[in-house]
């Protein structure tokens, strides 16, 4: 395997990749300006390889450079499909070159991405991940139902929060995260047990509610720098690279693809960045936990709104159990118990829900 490191390796790889393949590329897009990764997929097509271009049906104020690189790629003969319509964006990055080569990618096809972001990518010709990326990728393009396969594949919304909770739950002794908006209550809690239970968890970016446990875990924001990746490392063996935050969006209404490994030497290389990384937060005083932030205001507002506004539903839980087990149940609810769950289930998920839906109005 090989990791592909921004900004530092910039776009020199994927047009190497791509000035490289023999039979195919297949190539799934969420953003594009990168006239020279265009032009490769150009000359790629010239000399017979078979070029197919997955472009995003949307993104948030570039759906007119979307349609403009879908023309030119089809008046040179590439064929490009587009995404189905169905999930509320196709945030997936990703290449396969000639069926055997997988680059799974946390950036866009972006200068901003590439040359002023950190972000990461990876490269693997694992075939397992090579074959269910690639049955991904037809799905997609067919605009069929796609079913996880390969567990290690972390596709959104498919498997995303199982896979991921399990690696995070896998933790013993350390968790590095680069993560710009983890926002999903129960991951929240997750990373707070984790904590408790005596794992460091350290993360660059941001959260959407102050750590409450005992230890809690330490959150800085990325100095100089704009954070673009999602990736963490487990224990300084296991390594987590994908397109996907830790948020309710992310991990269950969006076409997000990432990828779980265990490699020592990748994960120590993202590890000696993150260090760095952290250092120099810490020394420009950036812990940035976002209490204050407009998003977060707003979305606490309209939850508890919500919430407030919200009938009671004990006798209503009650009557639908009683409908489902029969009049005979011997087990007494509790009621007010249930109710209060159900409140607080609701409130994260409308705060969560609104958090998201204004940060994504100002995403670039």
């Amino acid at each position: 395997m090989k990791l592909i490191t921004h900004p530092g390796d910039g776009i020199k790889p994927l047009i190497q990749a791509i000035d490289g393949a023999k039979r195919s590329v297949d190539i799934a897009i969420f953003r594009f300006d990168r006239s020279e990764l265009e032009k490769a997929l150009l000359r790629a097509a010239q000399r017979g390889v078979a070029v197919h271009a997955l472009i995003a049906y949307t993104n948030r104020g570039g759906e007119k450079n979307l349609r403009q690189l879908e023309t030119r790629l089809l008046g040179h003969g590439i064929t490009v499909s587009r995404t189905a319509d169905d999930l509320i964006r196709y945030h997936g990055k990703y290449m396969i070159v000639d069926q055997r080569e997988l680059y799974l990618l946390a950036f866009n096809f972006t200068y901003i991405d590439m040359e002023h972001s950190r972000s990461f990518g990876v490269v693997t010709c694992h075939r397992a991940a090579v074959q269910e990326a690639s049955k991904l990728f037809e799905a997609d393009c067919k605009r069929q139902p796609y079913t996880a396969g390969w567990p290690n594949l972390v596709v959104s919304p498919a498997n995303a929060r199982k896979q991921l909770m399990a690696f995070v739950k896998g933790a013993r002794k350390q968790l590095l995260i680069y993560d710009p908006k983890i926002g999903d209550p129960a991951f929240l809690r997750l990373l707070d047990e984790r904590a408790t239970k005596g794992v460091e968890v350290r993360v660059i970016g941001k959260v959407g509610s102050k750590p409450s446990g005992k230890n809690g875990f330490a959150v800085h924001g990325l100095a100089q720098m704009r954070l673009h990746t999602r990736s963490i490392i487990r224990d300084g063996h296991y390594v987590f690279i994908g397109s996907q935050s830790l948020r309710v969006a992310e991990l269950e209404m969006r076409r997000e693809v990432g990828l779980i490994f265990r490699d020592p030497k990748i994960a120590a290389a993202i590890a000696k960045i993150f260090e760095a990384d952290w250092k120099l937060a810490e020394s420009h005083k950036a812990s940035e936990l976002p209490t204050s932030e407009p998003a977060v205001k707003a979305a606490r507002k309209v939850a508890k709104v919500v919430t407030k506004a919200m009938p009671p539903v004990g006798s209503v839980i009650e009557s639908v159990v009683k409908e489902m087990a029969g009049e005979k149940l011997d087990v007494e609810l509790d009621t007010e118990e249930l109710e209060k769950n159900i409140m607080n289930a609701v409130r994260d998920v409308v705060e969560e829900s609104v958090r998201d839906a204004v940060q994504d109005a100002a995403e670039v």
